[in-house]
């Protein structure tokens, strides 16, 4: 087997470096083809990956955050390579799904047993061009992410807590977004605080927006919060951060394949951590579109 390292040295605040001394020492008793790639810039992660899975079957490990991921997986989606997630980033959310993964489990341990994993299909998401594994969000958390990243920066300040503080941030700037959203040809008109469409079902650090979103089951599951106040948003996170929001009367869930959301206005789309803007998204779901590596 081929086995491709492509390490983010700034995800997790310059610690990823430290995780190279470690596989050199696995795979000198391995005795396999390894090749560690350092990223030098944004978007050279897609680069490394798309150049070598299209040369020769490789197990691609993305060592960094969701968005070091996010970005390995658009380079080798679509060919024969599987991808490995090694979490070294400030959030790592879509590890949770195929792992009992939390902060205090050494990496060097998270390496080894991802290096002796299994591979297995999963499902893949589409939004636009480019694919996501885990969830895309539309409006306000999409502002809370972005607003987040400035504070992910600083020392002693890790994804959840950071997530708070953009949040925090957000509330007193953020404005709601008329969206006309169709899933699987159901047309819905919303006056939205956010909308998630989500393969996994953990975001921002932790927080567990669809708690029953399944990674192989073909579907995405759609999270819908209305328009509220500001002092119902500080009301309404506690809940979603927990997985408990489906209470709320102004939360709603849809299951589908498909999803089209259009605003008049430009508004913030979260991409698995990576923000961009625009007027319209249009979802699909790709079942068992990508071979993932589980620990």
């Amino acid at each position: 087997m081929n086995h491709l390292f492509i390490i983010n040295p700034i995800a997790g605040k310059g610690k990823t470096l430290k995780i190279i001394p470690t596989i050199e020492k696995i795979f000198k008793e391995r005795k396999e083809k390894f090749i560690i790639e350092v990223t030098k810039y944004i978007g050279h992660a897609t680069e490394i990956a798309e150049k070598y899975s299209n040369e020769q079957d490789y197990r691609i490990y993305s060592v960094g955050g969701d968005g070091t991921l996010n970005e390995v997986l658009n380079g080798m989606v679509n060919t024969n390579s599987s991808l490995a997630v090694i979490p070294s980033g400030s959030g790592n959310d879509f590890i949770k799904n195929i792992f009992k993964y939390n902060k205090k489990i050494p990496l060097e341990y998270i390496l080894n047993k991802t290096i002796n994993g299994k591979e297995e299909k999963i499902d893949l998401g589409k939004v636009n061009n480019r694919y996501f594994l885990n969830i895309a969000s539309v409006g306000f958390d999409a502002e809370v992410a972005y607003n987040s990243i400035k504070f992910k920066k600083l020392p002693l300040i890790n994804g959840a807590a950071a997530y708070i503080f953009g949040l925090l941030l957000t509330v007193f700037k953020y404005k709601n977004y008329n969206l006309n959203i169709e899933i699987d040809k159901i047309s819905i008109k919303l006056n939205s605080l956010l909308v998630a469409v989500a393969n996994g079902r953990y975001y921002g650090g932790g927080i567990n927006v669809a708690p029953k979103a399944n990674i192989k089951d073909g579907f995405f599951d759609i999270c819908l919060i209305k328009k509220v106040g500001r002092l119902k948003i500080l009301e309404l996170f506690p809940k979603v951060i927990n997985g408990t929001h489906e209470t709320i009367k102004e939360v709603s869930f849809k299951n589908g394949k498909a999803v089209h959301i259009i605003s008049k206005e430009d508004l913030a789309f979260n991409i698995d951590g990576e923000i961009i803007r625009g007027k319209e998204a249009k979802f699909q779901i790709i079942k068992h579109g990508v071979q993932i590596v589980i620990p």
